[in-house]
């Protein structure tokens, strides 16, 4: 059986833990093949939020430059499975919903749309504008699935990482990629 390739973009929203999570989560799949691509943007906001460095995002997987639109993603012609933009900031959003294809992240979220394949946006903003939600909802329109960092409290989480894994979680069930990120409703 072929792994699931999934492609996992940090854009320079505020929420780098969310994107750490989601590498928790995949660490341990040999069923994952696992594609990052970190903005400059995210490499800035991981190094003002966290002790992280670009490398902890990146355990395992296949890196991709967000300057080289020539890489495997920009292409609808190589398969993956699954794109996350994890935290997606409001300008990465508004470049999925127009089109704007200014670099990787935004050139393979658009190729993943055309080829209508998951595209999970976790956006990490609020309050939200009306240009946020107008962009939501054509991304939305577009086929992209629109999952806020919001986490759910029914868990009891007692740390940040258990919030965070919760979100992560839930981005997982989107690709039906199993985890323990958290405990579900009624366990």
């Amino acid at each position: 059986m072929e792994p699931k390739r999934i492609i996992l973009a940090v854009s320079g929203a505020s929420g780098s833990l969310y994107a750490a999570s989601l590498i928790k989560g995949l660490a341990d799949h040999d069923d994952v093949d696992l594609h990052v691509i970190i903005s400059d943007a995210a490499k800035k906001v991981l190094a003002l939020e966290t002790d992280l460095a670009p490398g902890d995002l990146t355990r395992g997987a296949t890196v991709h430059a967000a300057d080289d639109i020539a890489a495997p993603p920009a292409s609808g012609s190589w398969k993956h499975d699954g794109m996350i933009i994890c935290p997606c900031s409001m300008a990465t959003l508004s470049a999925v919903a127009t089109g704007f294809g200014h670099n990787l992240i935004h050139r393979a979220a658009d190729v993943t749309l055309k080829e209508r394949r998951k595209l999970i946006l976790v956006p990490r903003e609020t309050p939200l504008s009306t240009i946020h939600l107008h962009n939501m909802l054509t991304a939305t329109q577009a086929g992209a699935v629109i999952l806020p960092a919001c986490p759910g409290f029914y868990h009891r989480p007692a740390t940040i990482a258990d919030l965070t894994d919760q979100v992560a979680g839930k981005v997982l069930d989107q690709l039906d990629i199993p985890h323990a990120l958290f405990r579900r409703w009624g366990e």
